[in-house]
């Protein structure tokens, strides 16, 4: 494998740029290939099985374009999904995972707060996180509906949008929530309106810059690391219309060189 092969990364939609920046900022001569599975999202209602099929399909269409490694910039595909990849692929396949261990050592009110999915919250492996980073912690969470939804729109300053966030922060506010745990790659970009929720008093955590460093250590293990490359060729692929997706994209990442729909 060359180590100036893409780096394939997919998620149910616009969510998984969140993780972009970030890999984009820590290894700025890797070549990203990034697919938005947006015709079956959200992945959030989708089942198990569904989800399992839909990753194993994209993993083995990344595989063949040439990509060196497999990022899974979802919390919902990651939980349903990880242990089937990295059973079926031998190529270094990166999940995520909500920031349950660093909100446990920065919480001072002893209650954290999880904004994620039905599906993430649900998870056994979400559950197990909890249970081996909160021994004398609380944990409340919310569900979050509509918030995907909002972001694959593009609605990010819309008023209906900012209800959504305030309809489900307040809630783990009110329960003394210091720290919230954005359990979902489509959240970041809702920061704003989570601030302005939340206020400057709480800590807010997301997960990009540490999966990115986890796709680091795993680029260095196998000696795949790329060389000074000053013009990464990235690409966008969408498996429904992007024509919504491209101004988006455009503004949160400005390298991209194409933006293009992909029948998978």
């Amino acid at each position: 494998m060359s180590n100036s092969a893409p780096i394939g990364i997919f998620d149910s939609g616009l969510g998984g740029l969140s993780v972009v920046r970030a890999i984009t900022q820590l290894m700025p001569d890797e070549t990203l290939l990034y697919v938005a599975d947006t015709a079956h999202c959200p992945y959030g209602l989708r089942s198990a099985d569904y989800l399992r099929e839909r990753a194993m399909h994209i993993t083995a269409w990344l595989q063949e374009q040439g990509a060196k490694a497999i990022v899974v910039a979802c919390n919902t595909a990651t939980v349903a999904t990880i242990a089937t990849l990295r059973a079926n692929f031998s190529l270094p396949i990166i999940g995520i995972e909500p920031a349950i261990r660093p909100a446990a050592a920065n919480t001072r009110s002893g209650v954290i707060g999880v904004l994620a999915t039905a599906t993430t919250l649900g998870s056994a492996h979400l559950a197990a996180l909890i249970a081996r980073h909160t021994d004398y912690h609380e944990v409340v969470t919310s569900a979050c509906p509509g918030w995907v939804e909002a972001v694959e729109a593009c609605a990010l300053d819309a008023p209906a949008t900012a209800a959504l966030v305030r309809n489900s922060v307040q809630p783990l506010l009110d329960a003394g929530a210091d720290t919230l745990v954005l359990g979902c790659t489509h959240y970041p970009f809702l920061r704003a309106q989570i601030e302005a929720v939340a206020g400057p008093g709480v800590h807010i955590l997301e997960t990009g810059l540490p999966v990115a460093r986890q796709l680091q250590r795993q680029l260095q293990t196998h000696h795949l690391l790329a060389t000074a490359n000053p013009e990464p060729g990235h690409r966008f692929l969408s498996t429904a219309d992007p024509a919504l997706q491209r101004e988006f994209v455009r503004q949160y990442w400005p390298g991209v060189r194409e933006i293009a729909q992909l029948t998978l």
